[in-house]
């Protein structure tokens, strides 16, 4: 569709949507209705259970053949080049308010670096298997020792041979990749070049995750279960060919699939309304000091407060959204969108414990737990969106040096 001044005026100023963005949506939120597996029981990205892939890969194959991922593609690939630039913000919201799942692995971020940076050999492999879903991917960047300072990772990838036999042999471990047990293919970044700056000697690559020397070993996390994963390289040989851009260029390919990695995580603030209602359904269960926890001031004014971060949460979603539609994006609005959301969740999801009083400590599976256990399991996961797309901490000093010029923190 063509967006016209006009709309791009209202959309930017009022932050309104337009008549086809909500027939879209009514589209979308009614696919969703008829086709999306069961709902989720545990909030955050999460991995599922094994017996849970099959009907998922179905969903997310769904969801492409419909036109519904990978809307921004190249048209050869399945994409709309013709589609609203919001279209996809609006699958994703519709996915999260239906608390459904969210096509899972990191096949977004990989299919944004191989159209952006791969061979066309590679987007014709790669792209049609993704949607299909036929692979499942896995983001390989973070280390033991370089997670928030991405550029210090230390896994090597040494060249041997030339030309169609050339291959990289990597050596090392990553940590916290979600849905590491279940993917097919992984978006590794490995040091290529010891001797260059540690933002140029780093390059991108696809792995098959079967390749012999690559074993994956679940992380058994705080909340009990396993999203995450390291996985361990042992001599494993990766041909040439499946180098994503340039060689050594691997952190410009990284940086951009991490802005797409940022501005998803802050897209799921959706779901906060619907917590919020959950939130003041919990307090109508709740008594604080022997009364309705509803009839306290502060609990009232707690949610209050918490309702309004909400609210300030999709505001500054849809201002970034704005931006994106007129070319005017700043550097900080993406880190700024994923620490606001990421604290904003943290403490719903705490203060709905907290409103359980003792019966907090409760967990998923006592008879007496509240929403069996969910806001126990919510507050533990919360801390995971505090460093998914990099830890706060780094993503204020991002927002600090690139948004406002301020010096650089002393190295």
């Amino acid at each position: 569709m063509t967006v016209t001044p006009d709309d791009e005026e209202r959309i930017a100023m009022r932050l309104e949507s337009t008549p086809e963005l909500e027939a879209f949506r009514k589209k979308v939120r009614a696919f969703v209705a008829e086709h999306a597996p069961e709902r989720k029981t545990h909030a955050g990205v999460r991995a599922p259970e094994p017996e849970l892939m099959p009907a998922i890969r179905a969903w997310t194959a769904k969801l492409y053949e419909a036109g519904l991922l990978g809307i921004n593609w190249p048209a050869e690939y399945g994409g709309r080049p013709d589609a609203h630039p919001l279209e996809p913000f609006i699958v994703v919201e519709e996915i999260t308010r239906a608390r459904t799942w969210q096509p899972i692995g990191a096949a977004a971020l990989a299919s944004a670096a191989l159209i952006e940076f791969g061979t066309e050999e590679q987007r014709v492999r790669f792209l049609p298997r993704i949607r299909a879903c036929e692979d499942v991917w896995c983001q390989l960047f973070s280390e033991p020792g370089a997670g928030s300072d991405l550029a210090a990772l230390q896994t090597r990838a040494r060249r041997e041979g030339e030309g169609d036999d050339a291959v990289f042999v990597v050596a090392g471990q990553k940590v916290w990749t979600t849905n590491g047990q279940h993917a097919d293919m992984g978006y590794l970044l490995a040091r290529t070049n010891p001797d260059a700056p540690k933002h140029k000697g780093i390059t991108a690559f696809a792995l098959d995750m079967r390749t012999p020397g690559v074993e994956v070993r679940p992380l058994r996390e705080i909340t009990g279960t396993t999203d995450f994963n390291e996985v361990f390289f042992d001599a494993v040989r990766i041909p040439a060919a499946n180098v994503i851009g340039e060689v050594d260029n691997g952190w410009r390919v990284a940086m951009s699939s991490l802005g797409h990695e940022r501005s998803g995580v802050a897209a799921q603030g959706v779901e906060m309304f619907a917590v919020l209602d959950d939130l003041l359904g919990l307090a109508e269960n709740s008594t604080v000091r022997g009364r309705p926890a509803l009839e306290d001031s502060a609990t009232r004014q707690s949610i209050g407060e918490l309702a309004t971060r909400a609210h300030v949460n999709a505001a500054m979603v849809n201002l970034a959204q704005s931006r994106m539609l007129h070319h005017t994006e700043q550097p900080a609005d993406a880190p700024l969108g994923k620490i606001f959301f990421s604290e904003v969740n943290h403490d719903l999801a705490a203060y709905g414990v907290a409103l359980q009083g003792t019966d907090g400590a409760l967990t998923e599976g006592d008879p007496s737990v509240a929403a069996n256990g969910w806001w126990q399991d919510a507050h533990l996961y919360s801390r995971a969106y505090t460093i998914a797309g990099g830890a706060n901490e780094v993503l204020r000093n991002q927002v600090a040096e690139r948004g406002l010029g301020l010096p650089r923190e002393p190295r």
